[in-house]
């Protein structure tokens, strides 16, 4: 047998949803219990299924889609077995990433849910998932350009953005459906409409923290085995989590591993360039924003709605506003780098006051960075219906059309974006606390 035959038949393994279901077998998640029904409730149990798979049906979309999460109304047990769904597409892909089925659509699987026995590890493992979701993003960046060293912070931004549009856009290429459940226990539903192969929780994780000891790393004063045991901590964490969470094969994650890697060997070489660009060439924000927006087009023509494509426009629109922010910023001298003969940088002693100022500052930053982000939600949502004349009345109906959720999302997180980097360091320079 050839090392090529060897190297299929290894892939082949590493995608079967049995080593899933194994891995959270070991990890303590039980798949639910199924008992057979008595001959007299057969057919009962079938009749109350079909007339619930018609009223899905006949509900609106995004209701068929979202469904309810899991843990609503004190119910803290996993989804179950997806058995409403139904044939693949015509072109050989499961509809949103969902294996022989449209279980994203039709929201969450009415099945029996699964049980969790180790309660140490489920948490574990949820906090390795929100490693990689919209509140963790939303508060780490920040945290980094207010708080520690904006430098590190913009990069870091600009290496997350080409890691996450490059994986986004492969997941629609490939069109590799989810594990099939059952066996796999679906511990998470929300991204259950999107490809899976390669996974960007992997790539997330496995970047943001070769990237941090990458553009740390002699800017700063720390013995670099902290930034050796942090990498693997971090990846693996998040890498195993969404295997846990029953989101994504064994191949899933090594390939958003490897991709990542990929990726930044490179881009990183480029990333001061990038960065020197963005906050000193005179036209940088109307190229940063054309070329976001035009990437942008391009994935939303990739494939049907998935949450995959707000995703997407998330992380372009931020992307672009933190850089267009930083072109404003440097432009009026409120966050300076410090010179290179200043190199390597000491960490500060911690006082109260300097205790006392990063709290404030991150208090008063993300104060206003949700009261931007709600502003911007419903302005952006209801102009783009009235332009385009798409009815409102159901706003998440509303977004599932490309003329309104590629503005919402672009606009929105691009102001999001702009703020971070611009007017929250601006109020900060007004009242003292920069």
């Amino acid at each position: 047998m050839s090392l090529t035959q060897r190297l299929v038949q290894l892939a082949v393994r590493l995608q079967e949803p049995q080593r899933v279901a194994g891995f959270q077998r070991l990890c303590g998640v039980e798949a639910p219990f199924s008992r057979p029904a008595e001959p007299g409730q057969q057919q009962q149990q079938q009749e109350e299924e079909e007339e619930e798979d018609e009223k899905q049906l006949e509900a609106p979309a995004d209701l068929r889609r979202r469904g309810r999460p899991p843990g609503t109304s004190g119910d803290r047990r996993c989804p179950g077995d997806e058995r409403n769904q139904c044939a693949a597409k015509r072109d050989g892909g499961a509809p949103n990433g969902v294996r022989n089925g449209l279980a994203a659509e039709l929201g969450p699987a009415r099945g029996k849910p699964g049980r969790v026995s180790n309660w140490p590890l489920y948490y574990l493992f949820r906090l390795g998932t929100e490693l990689g979701n919209e509140t963790f993003y939303i508060t780490f960046f920040p945290f980094w350009i207010w708080n520690l060293d904006p430098l590190v912070g913009r990069r870091l931004v600009i290496l997350w953005v080409l890691v996450m549009y490059l994986g986004q856009c492969t997941k629609d290429i490939i069109r590799r459906p989810r594990p099939a459940s059952p066996p796999v226990v679906k511990l998470e539903v929300f991204y259950n409409s999107e490809y899976s192969m390669p996974s960007t929780h992997a790539m997330s994780g496995t970047a943001i923290p070769i990237s941090m000891v990458l553009l740390t790393y002699g800017r700063w004063q720390y013995p670099v085995i902290y930034g050796l045991i942090l990498i693997p901590c971090w990846s693996s964490l998040v890498c195993l989590s969404r295997v846990y969470m029953g989101m994504h094969s064994i191949l899933d994650i090594i390939a958003g591993f490897l991709y990542a890697i990929f990726i930044l060997a490179v881009f990183y070489p480029c990333v001061d360039l990038i960065d020197n660009f963005n906050q000193t060439h005179r036209y940088a924000p109307l190229l940063i924003i054309g070329l976001h927006l035009a990437l942008g087009i391009f994935s939303f023509t990739l494939d049907t709605w998935s949450t995959s494509r707000g995703d997407t426009a998330q992380i372009l629109g931020s992307g672009a506003g933190i850089a267009c922010g930083s072109h404003v910023t440097y432009r009026m001298g409120l966050l300076l780098d410090p010179s290179l003969d200043m190199l390597p940088l000491a960490r500060p002693p911690v006082t109260v006051i300097l205790l006392g100022k990063a709290i404030l500052r991150i208090l008063i930053g993300m104060g206003f960075v949700a009261i931007v982000r709600c502003i911007m939600k419903k302005v952006t949502i209801s102009l783009a219906c009235k332009i385009f004349g798409i009815s409102c009345d159901d706003i998440r109906k509303a977004r599932q059309h490309m003329e309104v959720e590629l503005p919402y999302q672009y606009i929105t997180y691009g102001i999001v974006g702009f703020s971070i980097t611009f007017l929250v360091p601006y109020i900060f320079s007004f009242i003292g606390i920069s």
